[in-house]
């Protein structure tokens, strides 16, 4: 199979996140996952056209745990593109796949019109902690499939960034090079992995810097609506609590309700501060339920000040 070479093949076409990027405002994205039922399906898009109102910057679309739902993803995008106002970004993983597969998926995201993709190298099928392993005719890393993506035309590529760490990074420093490496084989901006520990996020950032990466990271915000639920997601991603955190949802854990307002107010605390010290912007990881993404929007008066 040969490789295609992208080009904007729909009547509708996408603009580029870098561009959108650069227009000096600070950006407002979310991110959302493919259903598995009809029910689930006709939820989230309820979703979409409530946080549409919004007018974030983009919205992307991501794969299941070890690289599922890929073409449930596919269609998502194209659908998006197609069907709303919003700028999509198509999720793309190394996992379980072939090049040839990755030229296909990049190639169906273009005949969307689908111009901006997230690269990832993805989690190992096995689940975290489990070795990493590439398909024998497939990528090894994000940076691989980065050129390989850039390589295919005029298509803008985001990345992953961990202020905490990655699971299987050995220090700081190599997660500021990891993404710095990124960034030399075309990646255009990054997406960091939740956090609560605003100092790791400002670190990282100035860590790439020193090694002359200076594409915008772009915090991402996982707001707190279930207790168990953060405890299995700082779990699975290495995501420390901080005790600070954990004390404030101790005192509610046992009322839903009052979990869930205090995950919005802590979330629109740690959002406030980041655009106050010079985030490019905020991407939030909404669970496809778009309430809670709402009401931060509100609190932040983001309408005014983005």
């Amino acid at each position: 199979m040969s490789a295609p070479t992208v080009s904007a093949g729909s009547s509708v076409s996408t603009p580029s996140v870098a561009d959108l990027l650069q227009q000096g405002r600070h950006s407002w994205s979310f991110e959302l996952f493919p259903p598995k039922t009809d029910e689930g399906e006709r939820m989230l898009w309820q979703t979409i056209r409530e946080l549409e109102s919004s007018m974030p910057t983009f919205v992307s679309v991501t794969y299941g745990a070890g690289g599922t739902t890929r073409d449930r993803t596919v269609r998502l995008t194209e659908r998006i593109a197609a069907e709303t106002t919003l700028t999509p970004v198509g999720h793309l993983t190394c996992v379980g796949a072939t090049r040839a597969e990755l030229r296909g998926v990049i190639g169906a995201y273009a005949a969307a019109g689908v111009r901006n993709v997230l690269a990832l190298r993805g989690d190992p099928p096995g689940g975290p902690g489990a070795p990493w392993t590439p398909h024998p005719d497939g990528l090894h890393n994000a940076d691989e499939l980065v050129s390989l993506t850039r390589s295919l035309g005029d298509i803008c590529v985001g990345v992953a960034a961990f202020p905490d760490g990655h699971p299987e990074s050995p220090d700081r420093e190599a997660d500021a090079l990891a993404l710095a490496r990124k960034a030399d084989a075309g990646a255009e901006f990054a997406i960091t992995q939740f956090f609560f520990d605003i100092a790791e996020y400002h670190d990282l950032v100035q860590r790439t810097r020193r090694h002359g990466c200076d594409i915008p990271v772009i915090p991402g915000i996982l707001p707190i609506t279930n207790v168990s639920q953060l405890v299995r997601f700082a779990e699975l991603s290495g995501t420390p609590i901080p005790d600070a955190v954990l004390k404030r949802l101790d005192g509610v854990k046992d009322d839903p309700d009052a979990v869930r307002e205090v995950g919005v107010q802590m979330a629109t605390e740690l959002c406030h501060q980041l655009l106050d010290e010079g985030a490019p912007g905020l991407h939030l990881y909404t669970l496809n339920r778009s309430t809670a993404t709402r009401e931060i929007y509100a609190n932040l008066d983001l309408g005014h000040r983005l």
